[in-house]
């Protein structure tokens, strides 16, 4: 995905935007662009991880991630391996007590509904995972979006 077009596009926009002022107007706004492409470009890849998050959230056995490939973002979809059985040795013997916001715990509940776990399973993969290291995951390169 080429995000400097997108830069482009908004900087000729405030560009535009200006030209329909006076001189004093367009010269503040070329300052302006001149110094916004850091700002312009950090924003857009906020908005595509919030955007990755919540297609994340929807995903049952995965999430989306923005990756930068030199300048430009790309969203991979990463497939999550299946939790580890624990060793017999570790096989639920620890207890630990939490205190959770209200709202986490519905959130937790939820998810563990819908996977159609218990709520101490859905913790115990979901904490399993967290913990894994990264190899055995495999990452799909999503195509299609922003590309002209």
């Amino acid at each position: 995905m080429r995000i400097q077009i997108y830069v482009e596009a908004l900087k000729d926009d405030l560009s535009a935007a200006a030209a329909a002022g006076d001189e004093q107007v367009a010269n503040a706004a070329a300052r302006l662009v001149a110094v916004l492409d850091p700002a312009l470009r950090l924003r857009l890849l906020d908005l595509l991880g919030e955007a990755a998050r919540e297609l994340g959230d929807a995903l049952p056995d995965g999430r989306v991630e923005v990756r930068l490939v030199g300048p430009d973002p790309e969203l991979v979809y990463v497939e999550d391996a299946p939790a580890a059985a624990p060793a017999a040795e570790d096989a639920l013997s620890a207890r630990i007590t939490l205190r959770l916001p209200d709202g986490l715990k519905a959130g937790i509940e939820a998810a563990a509904a819908r996977e159609g776990l218990s709520v101490n399973s859905w913790i115990v993969s979901a904490l399993g995972r967290a913990v894994e290291p990264r190899r055995g995951k495999v990452g799909n390169r999503l195509t299609g979006f922003g590309q002209s």
